[in-house]
């Protein structure tokens, strides 16, 4: 008998029926939280428009008002001593982009392991969830010295837009927070619909747009950190898309894996890199 026949294996004096075999379903998302999901998305990119709104009007505004709320980031003279472009200050943004790359190398070679399809050292893909918790946290915490809950701003100062790059790192910390968290139950498999694979390529393509619009007030190396962004943006608006683009392929064509995934990892790893040896 074929080995593809229907007809149950028969042998004398009984009958087996094998059940059918049907292919396993991934748990669906409830229908409840689909639009809620992109109701969250929208509502984030609105925040990060409106951060990049407050950054590009206060550009203008930075030269020649003073700083009312005491802080450093502005460019206006002023009794104390100023923090943007002061040698603390260098350091303590360097190292804060420093510790970002070192998160963001993890992150890619996490990523460019399970595009490639090796086997081994499956733990290691819950490394971009851990770390883009952990950057989160970091930039909630220590992204600006006199931010809240650090510094001298008070919390409605810190969130409120009145200094726009403050206001862009919260809302980055935020939005990291949020999407490892969407990663960690994806990838645990409680969120398994293809409609959870969403917020991280989104969440690279905003990253991407934010740093076009991100300034460090009059910094003496303004445009050497603006080179920087720009660079940053492209290649994080580039691995976005190619996260999304292989997140559709694989549904449309079933495929296992994609080169496209290799291109997201690539690009991650150099926007690592270029964090690790950013310098001001």
């Amino acid at each position: 008998m074929p080995e593809t026949s229907a007809r149950p294996v028969r042998q004398s004096g009984w009958a087996l029926r094998f059940p059918p075999v049907s292919p396993s379903r991934p748990n669906s998302c409830p229908r409840c939280l689909t639009p809620l999901l992109w109701g969250l998305c929208g509502f984030a990119i609105f925040l990060c428009v409106a951060s990049s709104a407050f950054a590009v009007s206060a550009g203008h505004d930075h030269a020649s008002s003073a700083d009312e709320q005491g802080h450093h980031h502005a460019g206006s003279a002023s009794s104390e001593p100023r923090w943007e472009g002061s040698r603390e200050g260098i350091a303590y943004s360097e190292f804060n982009h420093h510790l970002a790359g070192i998160f963001l190398l993890l992150i890619g070679l996490s990523e460019l392991r399970q595009a490639l399809g090796w086997p081994v050292l499956a733990w290691t893909r819950f490394l971009l969830p851990g770390a883009l918790a952990v950057a989160g946290m970091l930039l909630l915490i220590w992204s600006d010295h006199d931010s809240w809950p650090i510094g001298s701003m008070t919390f409605v100062q810190t969130f409120s837009g009145s200094d726009p790059e403050v206001l862009q790192h919260k809302t980055y910390g935020v939005l990291a927070l949020a999407v490892g968290a969407i990663e960690f139950l994806r990838r645990l498999g409680l969120f398994a619909h293809a409609v959870w694979t969403v917020p991280l390529p989104v969440f690279a393509v905003v990253g991407g747009l934010m740093l076009f619009a991100h300034s460090h007030g009059d910094h003496p190396a303004a445009h050497k950190i603006a080179l920087h962004h720009l660079i940053m943006g492209v290649m994080a608006i580039t691995a976005g898309s190619s996260k999304l683009i292989s997140g559709w392929r694989q549904r449309q064509l079933a495929t296992e894996r994609s080169y496209w995934e290799i291109i997201w990892a690539g690009l991650v790893l150099a926007i690592g890199l270029q964090l690790l040896f950013y310098s001001e």
